[in-house]
């Protein structure tokens, strides 16, 4: 069962990553042609010399440099996305982002300008730089505020598409088929269709704010579900701590990588790696068959 949904969502994450793309150029290149035309009409209706290149490159410069911070972007909202639980201490954090992403925005499209200027012997002038870096920042607050609320958006829609993981729920008549304590499947609930994921084939969990992702061959399916409570109803001599937003299947362990830090990295299978804290390195070791010991080990096998 769990083959069949992989084999379904391999055809929807490839269509959800083109559709995304396409999006994200839709918005910006989308919105500087439309910027281009507004400004060059409004500059002829008013008698200014103003040139449709010029115009083009302004907007599609600043269009350029956004979809090159994009990916930065994407990562932060990613690595701490925004939760009525959290975001009161991650708000800080997308403070610093917004001011690094209007420096870099600014610099990097006033560049592109002055190139393009250079290239058909014309020269570019910014203007007045205090005047023009706060005008510009009023701006990339907003633009950036709207594309973290986009990017959020977008994941919660992704998220809706390909699944979303339930613990199987006692019958209302009879015995449950298995033992609610230590669930061997996970019902996913994807478009309107129901599968079941088995437990043995989960290969390390991750903390997501309300929720805990599943990794199931190269998929997460998100459960709502604190890591304490997954945690204590899954197997302990098969799924271990490692940190306080991992648990990983011991099976899965191929090499464990202490840091001068005193924590760790754990190497897995399939040649992922995931964080090991110094908290939970002890038991690890001690679970995986390993002494404490300054240089890499390997994990035993099996």
């Amino acid at each position: 069962m769990s083959v069949a949904i992989e084999r379904e969502t391999d055809s929807d994450a490839n269509a959800g990553r083109r559709w995304v793309a396409l999006i994200w150029l839709l918005v910006f290149y989308g919105s500087a042609l439309g910027n281009t035309a507004s400004t060059w009409l409004a500059a002829r209706r008013d008698g200014q010399p103003l040139l449709l290149w010029q115009v083009l490159t302004w907007e599609l410069s600043s269009a350029t440099v956004s979809l090159l911070l994009l990916p930065p972007l994407i990562w932060l909202c990613t690595r701490w996305p925004l939760h009525a639980d959290v975001w009161r201490r991650r708000v800080p954090v997308y403070v610093a982002a917004a001011l690094a992403w209007w420096l870099l925005h600014v610099s990097g499209m006033v560049l592109l300008r002055k190139l393009v200027y250079l290239a058909v012997g014309a020269h570019y002038d910014f203007g007045a730089l205090r005047l023009q870096w706060m005008y510009e920042l009023s701006k990339d607050l907003r633009t950036f505020a709207l594309l973290v609320a986009l990017r959020h958006t977008l994941a919660w829609y992704g998220r809706r598409r390909q699944g979303e993981a339930h613990l199987l729920a006692a019958p209302d008549e009879g015995p449950p088929v298995e033992p609610l304590d230590r669930p061997e499947r996970f019902l996913v609930r994807k478009l309107g269709r129901d599968f079941l994921v088995a437990t043995a084939d989960i290969e390390w969990i991750q903390a997501s704010g309300n929720y805990v992702n599943l990794h199931v061959r190269g998929h997460d399916y998100p459960l709502r579900s604190t890591m304490a409570a997954i945690e204590a109803r899954l197997d302990p001599a098969v799924f271990v701590r490692i940190h306080r937003s991992y648990l990983v299947k011991l099976a899965r362990v191929q090499a464990i990588e202490p840091l001068e830090s005193g924590d760790a990295r754990v190497h897995l299978a399939d040649a992922g790696v995931l964080p090991c804290s110094r908290r939970y390195l002890a038991a690890l070791r001690a679970l995986a068959g390993q002494a404490p010991t300054p240089q890499r080990v390997e994990a035993a096998p099996g």
